[in-house]
């Protein structure tokens, strides 16, 4: 299948496309690079440098290519950027994904998989989260993802050929085995990769933003999906995409760990104490978020085969111990 993948020189987009050449599918890549890295995209693969506002670009390239469907990654992720620039998420996130399905309309393309967000949920009624659960975003990141989702269920009722599915992501994590594609973020402000930026000394003291949580040592629970097995679930998406509807599901282990339960499992993983020191909660931040991903499981076969936070810190630290520099190296 041919496939164009927004957002594939980005870090779960990159790891997207090499499972896709895999596969045996045809992948091609477009990115703004405002945050990806054209390194991260395999020699061969097509690649086209433009921004989700270029409806007519779009539109050409995917018919140029044949485009059967679109997996769309390219979104901006930072939810304290977020609450302090709302408009610039909405503007990429919100405008920029419906400009994208106008230009899968104008070529004729009806398969989409979408990159949603476990933010969508907000403070969850109750945990795990469901598919079922109400949907109350409690900041700007999560309702720019949850808008998309509100138009694609419009946009399948409305054409009874569209096909989409939107993937809920709980927190990702862990890089490529071999080490050879990574997390490479500027800024960086996930947890994971700056714990180890700090073990490799290219980061200062790290802060937990909040230790007052509602949760067993006060700090905040989420659930960590491991990059690999977050893609796998986007083929398998791909390939049961039902026409007139857009189905949802969960991606997560299905346990939390809480930041200071990463912070013992990053240590572990690089043998030594990481300092770090405890400060305010950040806004827009949920006490606890873990996933419940029976669903896709029971449907389509999905499991991930990462299931405890140092074998997924494992995979990150060889990436950063190889590139310390991430693809500046």
């Amino acid at each position: 299948m041919s496939v164009l993948v927004a957002g594939g020189a980005g870090y779960i987009g990159s790891h997207a496309v090499r499972q896709l050449i895999a596969a045996g599918h045809a992948p091609v890549v477009v990115d703004s690079l405002f945050r990806g890295h054209r390194q991260a995209v395999p020699d061969g693969v097509p690649f086209y440098q433009h921004d989700l506002t270029e409806t007519d670009a779009l539109a050409k390239l995917m018919r140029q290519h044949a485009i059967e469907c679109v997996i769309h990654f390219a979104a901006l992720t930072y939810v304290g950027e977020s609450v302090q620039q709302p408009l610039l998420y909405y503007a990429n996130n919100t405008a920029g994904s419906i400009s994208l399905l106008r230009a899968m309309q104008a070529a004729g393309i009806k398969r989409l998989v979408f990159s949603s967000t476990a933010a969508t949920y907000g403070e969850p009624d109750e945990t795990p989260i469901t598919e079922t659960c109400r949907q109350r975003p409690t900041n700007p990141y999560g309702w720019s993802k949850w808008m998309v989702e509100r138009v694609l269920q419009d946009q399948a009722a409305a054409d009874p050929e569209f096909a989409a599915v939107a993937l809920r992501y709980f927190n990702v994590a862990g890089c490529a085995a071999d080490g050879s594609l990574g997390e490479d973020h500027t800024p960086e402000t996930h947890l994971i990769p700056s714990i180890l930026l700090a073990a490799l000394g290219r980061e200062k003291k790290l802060t937990i933003f909040g230790d007052d949580y509602p949760t067993p040592d006060g700090t905040c629970v989420r659930d960590y999906i491991h990059v690999d097995d977050l893609c796998a679930a986007h083929l398998v998406a791909m390939e049961a995409l039902e026409p007139g509807r857009l189905e949802a599901y969960n991606l997560g282990i299905g346990r939390g760990y809480s930041v200071r339960e990463v912070f013992d499992a990053a240590e572990a993983v690089v043998g030594r104490k990481i300092p770090v020191d405890a400060g305010p909660r950040r806004p827009g931040d949920p006490a606890v978020l873990y996933a419940d991903s029976t669903k896709i499981q029971r449907a389509l076969g999905w499991s991930p085969r990462y299931t405890d936070i140092e074998s997924i810190i494992a995979t990150a630290w060889s990436w950063f111990q190889a590139h310390p520099n991430g693809y500046g190296n």
